[in-house]
């Protein structure tokens, strides 16, 4: 039996991926990236925005031309949006499975059941990580890994999907996490981005030793599996990323230089709404925090743009605090409303989209501008860099990141993937270093 999967939204959507493929070929599946062999065609999908739902809607049809062609093909929808739709995919009658986050061990048995009738299973559950699977790596550098640390989310903000779609959350054992990470250490990756929709709330007790391990001492841990691993980390709320977890970022050379903080709005107001659970002159004062201890340090974001009732004022605060920050790099989006959650239910989406777009825009143009700034000072500077491999436009050139984030391009005939070279920055562009091997 070959399965087919294609993988939407976050890189905790890549990661389950991967484990899903290390559940079905311990079943006997091949993987296959041919969708016109396969037996078996899952699509792993998200729900944060309308836009991801409706690209997996049209795929849908797709794989529906597949299984008219070849009527014993099974075709599953499992994450996010199988979990927040429901019965509501079997209905179209182009579907057989639909399994949420917490069923993947299912899987096998749902798909032999599908050949008969469709099949269904979205438990939530409060115990579930998968810290005994071993992912099947997709990747196809063999440089970086995703390591997932812990599920689900607590936080609740008002316009987010997740809470409904995984669950609350829970923390994977860490004896569990640092032998993954040594296993892809020892398989040749040199990156690890341990993941989590919030990974400052991490928390786990071992019970032999009764140590309570929060999210720095965990970044600790897998900081000390080897000098040469470069660990990551994904996503940080701004109210939960504490002094300590700075402080031990900044005490590992390996740890890199980057924290991905989404602030969503600049305005006091509309964050409240959101509830975000902080201020913009506090989450200011954050981002200085951290730049005290590691000036260095990478800073991105995510900004909606048009949230219910958002006025021009509460626009123009988030514009200013993106010129305050001066941010590396953002994911910037306009407000799409999602069905379930408390923006749905209490507050209308009245925001027009002529507005909203406009809005998104202006953000864009203002961060465009701020990030090639950012770029500029970094001409003359020397930086490593971990080879990803070749880049994108040329394969003469090799690309690779810094440990603040920044992708470097430069030509390069002797290195290879998963190397560490160092370079000097010779020009940029808004989103690029533009570099020369250092002699």
């Amino acid at each position: 039996m070959k399965l087919y999967i294609e993988t939407y939204g976050c890189q905790m959507n890549v990661n389950d991926t991967e484990v899903i493929f290390s559940i079905l070929a311990a079943e006997g599946y091949e993987r296959t990236e041919d969708i016109s062999e396969a037996d078996v065609i899952l699509a792993n999908t998200c729900s944060v925005r309308d836009n991801a739902e409706q690209r997996i809607h049209g795929r849908i049809g797709q794989f529906a031309l597949n299984k008219k062609a070849r009527p014993e093909v099974l075709v599953g929808i499992v994450g996010c949006m199988a979990e927040r739709m429901k019965e509501n995919l079997l209905e179209s009658g182009k579907v057989d499975i639909v399994a949420g986050p917490d069923t993947y061990r299912r899987l096998p048995e749902l798909i032999k059941e599908a050949s008969r009738r469709p099949q269904i299973d979205v438990t939530l559950s409060r115990e579930e990580t998968y810290a005994d699977i071993v992912p099947v790596r997709t990747d196809t550098n063999g440089v970086a890994a995703f390591i997932s640390i812990m599920r689900g989310c607590n936080n609740v903000c008002s316009y987010c999907v997740v809470p409904y779609t995984r669950g609350v959350e829970r923390s994977r054992d860490a004896r569990s996490i640092v032998r993954e990470a040594c296993d892809v250490h020892s398989k040749g990756y040199r990156e690890v981005t341990l993941l989590g929709q919030n990974v400052d709330s991490y928390r786990w007790s071992d019970p032999v030793t009764g140590e309570d391990v929060n999210f720095a001492r965990l970044l600790e841990m897998v900081a000390r599996v080897n000098p040469d691993l470069r660990v990551r980390f994904a996503t940080s709320n701004p109210q939960d990323i504490s002094d300590e977890v700075i402080r031990t970022m900044a005490a590992y050379p390996n740890i890199c230089r980057h924290i991905h903080l989404p602030v969503q709005s600049g305005s006091d107001r509309i964050l409240e709404k959101m509830r975000r659970r902080y201020t913009a002159q506090w989450y200011f004062d954050r981002v200085e925090y951290i730049r005290s201890i590691i000036p260095d340090c990478g800073i991105t974001t995510d900004v909606i743009a048009g949230f219910c009732s958002e006025t021009e004022e509460d626009h123009r605060a988030t514009l200013d605090l993106f010129e305050k920050v001066g941010f590396d790099a953002a994911y910037m989006f306009q407000y799409s409303e999602r069905p379930g959650t408390i923006a749905a239910r209490h507050y209308p989406d009245d925001v027009d989209a002529a507005t909203k777009t406009r809005r998104l825009n202006e953000i864009i143009e203002l961060q465009n501008r701020k990030s090639l700034e950012n770029y500029r000072r970094d001409i003359g500077k020397t930086f490593e860099v971990l080879v990803e491999g070749p880049s994108r436009r040329s394969s003469e050139d090799l690309c690779g990141r810094t440990s603040n984030n920044k992708m470097c391009v430069f030509a390069d005939s002797v290195h290879k993937a998963g190397d560490y070279v160092s370079v000097e920055v010779v020009d940029c562009t808004s989103a690029t270093l533009l570099c020369r091997v250092k002699p």
